[in-house]
């Protein structure tokens, strides 16, 4: 049976003795992965901030840009609101455009980029936010604004043919 009270005083020493070694080890892991999530968060939390803090800059420089082709500045992180209905039920989004801008009497949507891939209108995921643009305000015009180039591309949509 087990019974502590019977075991030799050394050996309940020994038992005692690495069970508390145990619970110290375990609490000092735990510990130590505490920290390192900590330290992981602030180092992602650290690279979105950067990654923020660039796209800011860029808008800013965009904002120059366009002035300097003749386009004024109408509106900044405008947020239009979409709807889409799954399964009968009506879902509610909200879309943040960069700027809203205008030229000659027209108005545009345009979206700032930088960095290597996501300026190329056709890269899927800024292919598919220029789709969304054009969706939701047909009337607008599509600006994509590449400022690695620090060039204004303007954007059409077409469809061609239908599904299947």
């Amino acid at each position: 049976m087990f019974d502590p009270a019977r075991w030799p005083p050394a050996l309940l020493g020994t038992a005692v003795g690495a069970l508390i070694l145990l619970i110290v080890l375990l609490i000092g892991a735990l510990l130590l992965s505490q920290a390192r999530l900590r330290r992981a968060e602030g180092r992602w939390s650290q690279a979105s901030r950067g990654r923020n803090a660039a796209a800011q800059r860029g808008e800013r420089e965009a904002e120059r840009l366009l002035q300097a082709q003749g386009y004024e500045i109408v509106d900044r992180q405008a947020t239009l609101d979409g709807a889409l209905w799954v399964d009968g039920e009506r879902r509610c989004f909200t879309v943040r455009l960069d700027l809203l801008v205008r030229r000659d009497g027209q108005d545009f949507i345009a979206e700032v980029k930088t960095g290597e891939r996501a300026p190329d209108p056709l890269y899927p995921p800024t292919r598919r936010q220029l789709l969304e643009y054009a969706l939701l305000l047909p009337d607008y015009g599509v600006l994509l604004i590449d400022m690695e180039q620090e060039t204004i591309i303007e954007v059409e949509v077409e469809v061609e043919g239908g599904a299947g």
